[in-house]
């Protein structure tokens, strides 16, 4: 990483102008500052930070904390009232869907128009033309007026764009939010890449597991000040008990009213059999929905082996389109050998819609010392056995891989990124990335005078 700043931001003032009626406008022109019709609604007060070249910086904060006019200022798009902001390079912005776009031109004449406003000439777009309809991935719809897409494919588009035109600095604001998990999984590869190759990126969002994972620093806007600037996890975490003090405060939540009751009445005792009631009254479970393997799915490898079929079994051996979280379950990976290989290893991933990965093993692992030669032409199946974890409500992404060595020194002959999707249909069931089956939970009262129970 450089120590040469890319982005210097110094006491940054935003405010808007609120006219309570339309007529006020014309007034205030009339009257030419003589006399205010308006009440100002500042936004940003006094913001202050830099961000070194080839830094991934995420930015949180509530709606209404001042995120978005920031970042439209460090584009360009808005003007401060005071303060000074220096943007060192070439910069592309995803900010809100669409924008730059001419919703009556087609996804082509978006991609020239977008391509030249971020200076590319029109022999260079040209030429990257074709790799940003693959990547986009919309079909004949590129030759559609862009008014007719979906807020998806607004984002297909607006991201491909941007990926290829030679950016210094990233600006992403909240917009793979509206992805599905197969983009949303490749746009993340991107930013790696982007990451990895020296580039500036500022990064929006939400999900505190995302900017953990992909930032170096983030920074916590809140009612237009920067209240925390430091590390990834100390900010989120940070975040998040003040997202839940302001939600719950001192309250005990989750306790109906009639188990408050009770344990006024009843004492301890009971107001532990009154919450026990509670949860075991509770239909919430956690549902898998696995989605059918894609064969298509993006994928690069030398090709000495390929990769035929990814599926869940249930303890009976029957495939599974639908598994709950702590089943015994049975992950098969069927691969054709094309060419001989002295030592496969067959593996997994299961990543997050933000890439990240959750847990994972491989063959190698196991059979650590057993070299298993393969030759042309033979056929063998991987058979990975566990119980499902317990998965927030989302989606999320089987990654699958054949390869050739060993743990420390491998070959891959075939990876793909999202053989499966798995699609969870419960958000209540666990905290964290993903929850472990628990066997048993129970609360045990210990008596004040003795160690009976």
């Amino acid at each position: 990483m450089s120590s040469e700043v890319a982005i210097e931001v110094q006491q940054l003032f935003k405010s808007y102008l609120i006219f309570e009626k339309p007529s006020h406008r014309l007034w205030q022109m009339l009257f030419r500052g003589r006399k205010n019709f308006y009440r100002e609604h500042p936004v940003l007060k006094g913001v202050s930070f830099s961000v070194r070249r080839g830094e991934t910086v995420g930015l949180i904060g509530r709606n209404g904390s001042g995120k978005s006019t920031l970042l439209q200022i460090l584009c360009g798009v808005l003007e401060a009232n005071a303060g000074s902001c220096d943007v060192k390079g070439r910069v592309a912005a995803l900010l809100e869907l669409g924008a730059g776009f001419n919703p009556e031109f087609t996804g082509r004449e978006n991609i020239f128009m977008s391509g030249q406003i971020f200076g590319l000439t029109s022999e260079q777009i040209e030429e990257r033309y074709q790799q940003i309809i693959e990547f986009a991935d919309i079909g004949e719809y590129v030759l559609q007026p862009v008014k007719t897409y979906s807020s998806g494919m607004f984002m297909r588009l607006a991201f491909a764009v941007i990926a290829h035109v030679d950016a210094d600095i990233l600006v992403i604001d909240e917009a793979l939010a509206v992805g599905d998990a197969y983009f949303v999984q490749k746009c993340m590869r991107y930013l790696r890449r982007f990451k990895e190759s020296g580039g500036t990126l500022l990064f929006v969002s939400h999900d505190s597991s995302a900017v953990t994972a992909l930032c170096d620093r983030a920074i916590w806007l809140h009612d237009g000040h920067v209240r925390v600037d430091a590390g990834p996890k100390q900010v989120t975490q940070a975040y998040l008990a003040d997202m839940y003090h302001s939600v719950q405060g001192d309250r005990l939540d989750g306790v109906s009213q009639s188990a408050r009751i009770k344990s006024e009445r009843g004492g301890r005792e009971d107001f532990v059999d009154a919450r026990r009631d509670l949860v075991l009254a509770s239909n919430l479970r956690n549902d898998l929905e696995v989605m059918a393997f894609d064969s298509h799915a993006e994928a690069f490898g030398k090709g000495g082996a390929l990769i035929t079929s990814v599926r869940f079994l249930n303890e009976d051996g029957n495939p599974l389109q639908w598994m709950v979280g702590g089943e015994l379950v049975s992950l098969l990976v069927d691969v054709d050998i094309l060419r001989p290989i002295c030592n496969v290893i067959v593996g997994f991933l299961l990543k997050n819609k933000q890439g990240q990965s959750l847990f994972g093993d491989n063959t190698y692992l196991t059979y650590a010392g057993e070299s298993l030669v393969c030759e042309a032409g033979e056929k063998l199946t991987a058979e990975f056995e566990f119980r499902m974890p317990i998965l927030p409500a989302g989606e999320y992404a089987v990654s699958v891989a054949v390869s050739d060595g060993s743990q420390a020194s491998h070959i891959i002959h075939q990876w793909i990124h999202e053989a499966l999707i798995i699609s969870s249909h419960a958000s209540q069931v666990s905290t964290g990335l993903m929850g472990i089956p628990m066997k048993r939970i129970q609360l045990i009262r210990h008596s004040d005078n003795s160690g009976d129970t």
